[in-house]
């Protein structure tokens, strides 16, 4: 849909809506029953923006389906004898039940009874299915400094249910593809749209935090932090989430926001309407009743906000195919010139700048592959600017593995991260 054709269907359901407002016509007050009836069956009215979003499953059902997946895991973790919850690290389990207790009890979903389920897994990961189950790994508790960075975790996954972006998704690439978008096929466009719904949901999550008294900052310094040990990717492959050192400057600009809420330790007393109107958004509400152009303005609100969100997630499609040219373009003229062993675990590559621009906020990567086919990223940052013409060096690590073993596997250098200026 063009902006042109958006704007005319405006026009043409303003026009409906006045005579169906003015005629008190009983047949087309029948049809707008009939138009709010269809837009209640696929879509729902999002908890935090008041708006209608794509969605064919009610709450209900969504709890049903989300908590049956995390059930599974439970019984798969059982089955494989690994412990969970206290069972598995009781001081670390207490730690995030009280966590959570306090950033659910301030949430938009405060009325349901959720459960924070911690299993044996190192990856630094935390998931919502969108039931009432929020899934902890180990390994991300033993990595989070303080408790301000657990809430800012478990925030955002309480965000992703209460703005139903599991099933949201879901009705969204069905709609598109009924529609026949091209765009939508593309994995390019589903990892955007999965983007732009880790964006929204550290917004809900960190102003989450604030009202429960946990340090709202506490987000950025993750991504800060997650910088410096995985650097970004950005020519690699295409971005579900906001690379490390955008979700850094997000997360903040956020958190700068949201920080006149924040009272060390304590629940914002005023938490309840600060949920419905804040400095990040104001609730809206649907005036108009069912059979007085009520229908209509549903449905003309839940197509519009698709179409806003279809654009957008083009948008950021786009944002990252360049991203991905560019970086790949620049890499191909850093070339290596040497290496060396510093001791067992770690060494240094001597590369040269060929590009016609320099380069800052440079961070070099290495992708090291075993014979069983897996992949291991590692990242060096580089001090200073790089100007162009220039040589340059990096020293990696690896903790887990020996230079000698480097020998007996596939080694490739890439350009993680950069600035071109000239």
């Amino acid at each position: 849909m063009s902006s042109k054709s958006s704007t005319s269907l405006v026009k043409v359901s303003s026009v409906i809506l006045c005579l169906v407002l003015l005629s008190g016509c009983e047949a087309l007050q029948s049809v707008d029953r009939g138009l709010y009836t269809a837009a209640e069956a696929v879509t729902e009215r999002d908890l935090v923006t008041g708006q209608r979003t794509l969605s064919t499953a009610g709450r209900g059902e969504q709890i049903a389906q989300g908590n049956a997946a995390v059930e599974q895991i439970m019984a798969a973790e059982k089955k494989a004898g690994r412990k969970v919850n206290a069972a598995l690290d009781r001081k670390a389990y207490e730690r995030l039940v009280k966590v959570f207790d306090r950033i659910h009890r301030v949430s938009h979903l405060a009325n349901e009874r959720w459960r924070p389920i911690l299993i044996d897994n190192n990856a630094f990961n935390a998931f919502t299915t969108g039931g009432t189950y929020i899934v902890v790994n180990s390994g991300l508790m033993k990595d989070l400094q303080d408790d301000s960075e657990l809430a800012a975790v478990l925030g955002h996954e309480i965000a992703h249910t209460v703005a139903n972006h599991v099933f949201e998704r879901q009705t969204h690439q069905t709609v598109a593809l009924i529609a026949g978008s091209e765009a939508a096929r593309q994995g390019s466009y589903q990892a955007a749209f999965t983007h732009e719904s880790e964006i929204e949901a550290d917004k809900i999550g960190i102003l989450y935090a604030s009202l429960a008294g946990f340090d709202p900052y506490a987000a950025s310094r993750i991504w800060e932090r997650q910088y410096k040990k995985e650097g970004s990717a950005k020519g690699l492959f295409f971005h579900d989430h906001p690379v490390n050192p955008e979700r850094a400057v997000l997360t903040r600009n956020v958190a700068r926001q949201v920080e006149p809420y924040y009272q060390k330790g304590q629940q914002n007393p005023q938490y309840s309407a600060l949920l419905e109107s804040n400095t990040l958004w104001r609730k809206k509400s649907e005036s108009v009743k069912a059979g007085e152009g009520g229908g209509l303005s549903a449905i003309l609100g839940t197509v519009l906000g698709a179409y806003v969100q279809h654009e957008g997630t083009k948008q950021e499609a786009s944002r990252q195919t360049q991203q991905i040219q560019m970086m790949q373009a620049l890499d191909k003229r850093v070339v290596v010139l040497g290496e060396k062993v510093i001791d067992q675990h770690s060494w240094q590559v001597v590369w040269q700048n060929r590009n016609s621009v320099s380069l800052k906020n440079v961070v070099m990567g290495v992708l090291v592959k075993d014979s069983g086919g897996k992949v291991k990223r590692y990242v060096a940052h580089v001090s200073g600017n790089v100007v162009r013409g220039s040589r340059f060096t990096a020293q990696f690590t690896m903790p887990d593995l020996s230079v000698a073993q480097l020998k007996q596997m596939q080694v490739k250098y890439y350009l993680d991260d950069a600035l071109p200026y000239q």
